[in-house]
């Protein structure tokens, strides 16, 4: 399993936003700066967190993007499920996948339901408040 750059730009915009929540609405030129993304990327990345309803969008003057929840509300692993469609490690344990044939005789399908369910617990298991913090006071990286 490989998180596309979609998946990791979409933590990176959403602790940006949450660092910068009491700005208000947020544009997009200043997050590309900050994040040192493109504006014409991140417009995607911001469409599909809209649509998932994790972020705002206000047009106009004083317009911008911000949170529509808390960052302690905002689970990591929703956020790259949304914008990867999904994180199983294997096609036949994706959400809606039909059940294998061969599953009743696959050797291999107790590993994958167990990788599965490590990756779901990991990524479950942290929130965006959570990448906020820093050990050791520095910036994250994502």
């Amino acid at each position: 399993m490989l998180i596309s750059t979609k998946g990791r730009y979409a933590l990176r915009v959403l602790v940006d936003m949450a660092e910068h929540s009491g700005q208000g609405y947020i544009t997009l030129r200043d997050i590309a700066g900050r994040q040192d993304i493109s504006e014409k990327y991140l417009e995607s990345i911001v469409k599909e967190l809209v649509r998932h309803e994790l972020v705002t969008g206000l047009r106009g003057k004083g317009g911008g993007y911000r949170l529509s929840k808390a960052p302690e509300d905002i689970g990591v692993g929703d956020v790259l499920r949304f914008m990867e469609g999904g994180l199983a490690p294997v096609a036949c344990l994706e959400e809606g996948h039909k059940v294998c044939p061969r599953a009743s005789v696959c050797r291999t399908l107790t590993f994958w339901r167990g990788l599965d369910e490590a990756i779901r617990q990991y990524t479950d298991g942290y929130t965006i408040a959570d990448l906020m913090r820093t050990e050791d006071g520095n910036d994250y990286i994502i």
